[in-house]
């Protein structure tokens, strides 16, 4: 038997009063029918059948809205803000970073057997990014970014097979990315899609030397000498293929260090691209569409801020903080994992939506992902717009 005064409160305390008052006037009528009535202006509280009810203050608000199977945990109360923002300040920040090289190992064994090569050479392309994560600067004084704000920045290294990062490296906001790229150690043979913004002649020089390869797109001030002009298609978008070298990096004795140059016509914006690359042996249609794929660490950075919440933190030192972007990680693995093993292509974001719903609820998670979402019909009494008992 459901309780219905319990689920109502239940619902009720997961808004915030400013959702309560901007529905209000649309939704008085329809919860008069349902038989609570909202008070207008009085903050946290909600007049239902049972009588007053009041939100918790302090405790989260999406665990205050589960009481109820939190204690069949053993729970008696949702967990305040304070207990885990202090949990975070004090737990070292590297047991999550070492759960999530172990996760990440599993991962990376289950997405090489399912994944699908986009290209046909066999060399592992992995592309490197930083994205910054802004903070309050009176709160956050240690992330050191502008003078009136703070800022963290996440370095990541993505693998493209399976679309897994491989480490993650949290510095503050005014960190150079070139420095955190200058770090790597990358086995020969790979090669690394990047921006415009890790130029550094004398890191691809060495890059090359290393049996690296690398494809990222030409500053226009760089000063270069062409060596041959290769023939171009003459239908196709690549409008020029030459073999250069830079005079910067040219040594007496020894030989100069050959690289590309090529121009691409960009059909979706309209505009020419000039790439740059040590890739001699590779199309010039080949290395744009790698650098096309270097996109998909800019989806990963937009996925782990919107569907693992990195915005917000609930400690301001610099522990907890990095605590929770390594936790947030690991959601992320996870997430990825569950992707690969379901038998339906479900969306990351759909994936995320539909498993933070079922938390606490008991049932099988691998028949739960093999079904499909048109095969999942409302049973019962429960309204059409809601896709899942």
């Amino acid at each position: 038997m459901i309780n219905h005064d319990t689920s109502t409160q239940c619902i009720l305390s997961t808004f915030s009063t400013q959702t309560v008052r901007s529905g209000r006037q649309a939704t008085s009528s329809r919860v008069q029918r349902q038989g609570a009535h909202l008070l207008g202006t009085i903050r946290g509280h909600a007049v239902l059948p049972g009588g007053a009810f009041e939100l918790p203050t302090r405790s989260l608000p999406g665990l205050a809205g589960c009481e109820s199977p939190l204690k069949h945990l053993g729970i008696s109360t949702a967990p305040k803000k304070s207990t885990l923002a202090y949990a975070n300040a004090n737990r070292p920040g590297e047991l999550y970073e070492s759960i999530f090289m172990q996760l990440l190992g599993k991962c990376q064994t289950e997405t090489a057997a399912h994944s699908r090569r986009k290209f046909r050479f066999k060399n592992k392309l992995m592309s490197l990014d930083g994205s910054i994560i802004e903070l309050s600067a009176t709160m956050f004084d240690w992330a050191k970014y502008r003078q009136c704000k703070g800022a963290i920045k996440l370095h990541l290294p993505l693998d493209h097979d399976g679309y897994l990062p491989s480490f993650a490296v949290v510095t503050d906001g005014k960190y150079s990315e070139l420095k955190v790229a200058r770090g790597l150690c990358l086995e020969a043979g790979t090669i690394l899609a990047i921006d415009r913004g890790y130029n550094d002649y004398v890191w691809f020089g060495q890059l090359t030397r290393d049996g690296v390869f690398f494809v990222t797109c030409m500053k226009t001030n760089t000063v270069h000498t062409t060596v041959e002009v290769c023939a171009v298609p003459e239908k196709g978008n690549v409008l020029s293929n030459k073999i250069v070298s830079l005079p910067a990096l040219d040594k007496d004795g020894e030989k100069p260090i050959l690289f590309r140059r090529i121009e691409y016509w960009n059909p979706d914006k309209q505009e020419i691209l000039v790439f740059f690359t040590n890739l001699l042996h590779l199309a010039a249609s080949t290395v744009a569409a790698i650098y096309k794929d270097r996109w998909q660490i800019e989806l990963f950075f937009k996925a782990l801020k919107q569907t693992a919440k990195v915005k917000s933190f609930l400690g301001a030192s610099a522990n907890a903080v990095k605590t929770q972007i390594w936790t947030a990680l690991i959601a992320m693995l996870i997430l990825k994992y569950l992707q690969t093993k379901s038998s339906f292509g479900w969306p990351l974001s759909n994936l995320a939506a539909l498993l933070r719903q079922q938390l606490f609820i008991f049932r099988d998670l691998w028949a739960w992902l093999a079904i499909r979402r048109r095969d999942r019909q409302p049973q019962g009494n429960w309204p059409s717009s809601y896709p899942y008992r």
